[in-house]
């Protein structure tokens, strides 16, 4: 069948991306789900940071690809093998499909699988496999086995979970990947406890809901950090009890001295080393910095051997928010039904496929939140 879709064909062109034009729209020929394997109609697709990391060339994947990796759609047709879904099932796609045997899943640490990774960083679904291409056969890789800036994707049954159907799709896609990072980094990644002291160092759409998720944990104290006003009015709004301005040279003082001695936990979501460091400084004695922000790969974090030693300290990473899909899933959106994690008020403006170039621009001007594309 053909469907249009959102290529990259080619990372690191200049801004703005409304002039440049890193992403083109095509019309794609996309083969007919193998075995284990679905094809879904998009029906809304978020712009996150890491799709904008791949196109400035952070995140180095190889070109061209149809991007695009946080997305809620509807079941058309499944492959071999397939008994548990059918066409008509709404789905949320997981940007990182799990195998099910390899170490990590069989830890019961999906978010690593090793076959999943493997494939991402090769551009092909879990299988190996490439269902796009253009006109003339030339291959069209996939994004993180989801591709979801189009009308129609192919994708594994590992990326998918099924979703209740009266959930709105445009919020559903934004638990494909904002929320699942966000809200597992809070719950899954530092088990953050109630009455504990957290901050928020970078207010994208994962930053700002993980201060949803230290607010529904019962957090006494939550501390938003950006550089930009409106996120930080934004935050009161969603719970925060302390704004501060990352660009200030005192931030970190500030932010100690407001909480006597620094917060329990302190989150960067920011995807920099500057950030990392601010939250490092922001942690009290005994404490936890979890990082869930995706730096260039050359760039390098350094801190203070004897401090993180004295002052038993904790440093750690958290992709996907240690999620497992499957189960956590299903339990956000039940929150969020329940009117105790409000994502919908993160949602910023919706977009077209024609509108991607200019959507990623006012993305990296730091000035909106979450915008949702509807193919």
């Amino acid at each position: 069948m053909r469907t249009r879709a959102a290529i990259l064909r080619a990372m690191g062109l200049p801004q703005p991306y409304a002039e440049s034009r890193p992403l083109v729209i095509e019309a794609l020929q996309l083969a007919p789900p193998g075995p284990g394997e679905v094809l879904v109609r998009i029906k809304a697709a978020g712009l996150c940071h890491s799709d904008l990391s791949v196109i400035a060339g952070n995140r180095p994947r190889p070109t061209p690809m149809a991007l695009g990796h946080e997305a809620a759609g509807i079941v058309e047709t499944c492959g071999a093998g397939i008994d548990d879904l059918r066409p008509g099932d709404h789905v949320v796609m997981v940007f990182v499909p799990s195998c099910g045997h390899c170490p990590p899943c069989s830890e019961g640490r999906p978010a690593l699988c090793e076959p999943g990774a493997a494939a991402n960083g090769a551009g092909t679904l879990l299988s190996g496999e490439r269902r796009l291409s253009r006109p003339d056969g030339a291959v069209v890789h996939h994004h993180m086995g989801v591709s979801a800036f189009a009308e129609h994707a192919v994708v594994s049954r590992r990326s998918l979970v099924k979703i209740d159907p009266s959930l709105p799709l445009e919020e559903a896609a934004l638990f494909g990947c904002a929320v699942l990072t966000g809200v597992g980094a809070v719950v899954n990644t530092a088990r953050v406890q109630a009455g504990t002291s957290v901050a928020v160092i970078g207010l994208g759409g994962v930053g700002l809901n993980a201060l949803l998720a230290a607010a529904a944990v019962g957090a006494r104290r939550i501390v938003a950090v950006d550089v930009i006003p409106e996120k930080l009015d934004l935050a009161r709004r969603l719970g925060a009890t302390d704004v501060f301005d990352a660009s200030d040279p005192d931030c970190a003082a500030q932010i100690r001295a407001a909480t006597g001695g620094g917060v329990d936990y302190a989150f960067e979501m920011a995807g920099s080393v500057k950030a990392m460091d601010l939250a490092y400084r922001a942690t009290r004695r005994g404490g936890e910095t979890v990082s869930a922000g995706l730096s260039h790969p050359d760039d390098q974090f350094a801190l203070q051997h004897v401090s993180l030693v004295a002052e038993e300290r904790t440093v750690k990473g958290s992709y996907i928010g240690s999620c497992v899909p499957q189960r956590d899933v299903p339990r956000y959106i039940a929150l969020y039904q329940q009117g105790k994690l409000p994502v919908d008020k993160l949602m910023s403006e919706r977009v077209g496929l024609d509108d991607l170039n200019a959507a990623f621009d006012r993305l990296a001007t730091g000035h909106t939140v979450r915008q949702v594309l509807v193919p």
